[in-house]
């Protein structure tokens, strides 16, 4: 029998969610019984009558809550869930929240008939977000980005990862990824930045792509290393093709970062193959992946990032192909892709609807995707993303009974909220 201390923060009275596929094997700290097996909701790695003890701001064990009673321990803290859902914070794996300006005009043009890429070839899209974080202030950045994060830590996100990307030279990336970062320091939220400097041909270098490739590999990602954990590309016929993706991404690796692509949103261009097969640890959009490009993911153990949000506003025909990113073992994962102009989203929930009804994914698919999924998207599953000892005690609590319920409803907020390293948060 483990002994329990009572210096513990201990977590109880909740129905918990755990996201873990192995929760049936977790066995009582206090007397070795089996947690598992005690709902029929063993997809979610549903445990009832269990308690969560906090330690350091890790999940230090997992007990029955009639055990912590007949031993009549006691806590330095107890947190009473009265019936609550708990699961995993949420994580927002994929995001552009640090830009300046709006592109609601943009989004008015859309509705008018103009398509998302005879805007960008006109000097808007991506441009015209450039050209207004270049002149806002580091501070004017912040001050907005923090309204927008605070949308996603209402709905119980607890990490988020921010890229840059509407800089397009040295000082403005750099810009955003301290405002990023910041973000991470002043709110009760984990922040991964990632450097997107090859998101569209800067100003300075319009007609010659290959320059500004060789500016980013020369210039931009060495001096912003320290400042990321991985770093991004745009792969499209509106942005880069395959041989400047692949240098940037060479160039990364140089650095020892992890890296991402967007890939397979407007057009098919081999970009989801060909990061996978380079080591990157997700790929982003994919409604125009190919089986093939399924089963190089599944192998290389890439995570497929779906992002509805850009799917619906751009009112896309073209789905993911679900079907073989299942048929392949394809972590799928599930993000906002916050941004001012394909994507201006700032509730996750929402993107986890909209991942069932317009992709056809399972609710235990779509919650899965927002927390263990969207871990290992950020190669953070080892740490966060599931209930589990020894991981972050990052947690989001819910008024509702069942997990699905919380991609079910469109509107309103069932948060009943969020706890950091075993804290409760506030912002």
């Amino acid at each position: 029998m483990n002994s329990i201390s009572g210096h513990e923060v201990v977590f109880r009275g909740f129905n918990i969610a755990t996201m873990d596929p192995n929760s049936a094997e977790i066995k009582c700290e206090l007397s070795g019984e089996p947690l598992g097996g005690l709902t029929q909701q063993l997809e979610y790695g549903t445990l009832n009558g269990t308690a969560i003890g906090v330690e350091g701001g890790k999940i230090k064990w997992l007990a029955l809550e009639r055990e912590l009673d007949r031993n009549e321990l006691t806590f330095a803290q107890t947190v009473n869930g009265e019936g609550k859902l708990l699961t995993p914070g949420l994580i927002d794996c994929h995001s552009h929240l640090v830009f300046g300006g709006n592109r609601a005009s943009e989004w008015e043009r859309r509705l008018n008939g103009c398509s998302y890429e005879q805007i960008a070839k006109q000097g808007g899209g991506i441009l015209s977000t450039v050209s207004a974080t270049r002149a806002a202030t580091e501070e004017e950045l912040f001050q907005t980005a923090s309204k927008r994060i605070k949308s996603l830590l209402g709905e119980g996100v607890t990490t988020v990862e921010i890229k840059s990307g509407y800089g397009l030279d040295l000082d403005s990336e750099l810009k955003m990824l301290r405002v990023a970062n910041r973000l991470g320091s002043e709110f009760p939220v984990s922040v991964e930045a990632t450097l997107l400097a090859a998101h569209a041909v800067a100003p300075e270098f319009q007609g010659n792509p290959d320059g500004f490739i060789q500016h980013v590999c020369d210039s931009i990602i060495p001096q912003s290393a320290e400042s990321c954990s991985a770093v991004d590309a745009f792969c499209e016929t509106i942005a880069f093709n395959l041989a400047q993706t692949e240098r940037v991404f060479e160039r990364a690796k140089q650095f020892g970062l992890n890296i991402k692509v967007h890939a397979e949103q407007l057009s098919h261009t081999g970009a989801a193959a060909l990061a996978a097969n380079m080591g990157a640890i997700s790929a982003d959009h994919l409604e125009f992946l190919s089986d093939h490009d399924c089963a190089t993911l599944g192998r290389q153990g890439t995570v497929a990032t779906l992002l509805p949000g850009a799917f619906y506003c751009l009112n896309e025909k073209q789905k993911p192909p679900i079907a073989a990113l299942r048929e392949n073992q394809v972590p799928i994962a599930i993000a906002t892709d916050s941004n001012p102009g394909s994507s201006p989203v700032l509730s996750l929930l929402l993107m986890g609807n909209m991942a069932c009804n317009l992709f056809g994914l399972t609710p235990c698919e779509a919650i899965a995707g927002m927390t263990i999924n969207a871990a290992k998207a950020l190669q953070l599953d080892q740490t966060i993303g599931s209930i589990k000892k020894d991981k972050q005690a990052d947690f989001a609590t819910w008024h509702v009974h069942s997990p699905a319920e919380l991609v079910y409803s469109i509107g309103g907020n069932p948060s009943a909220g969020a706890y950091k390293l075993g804290e409760r948060t506030q912002f």
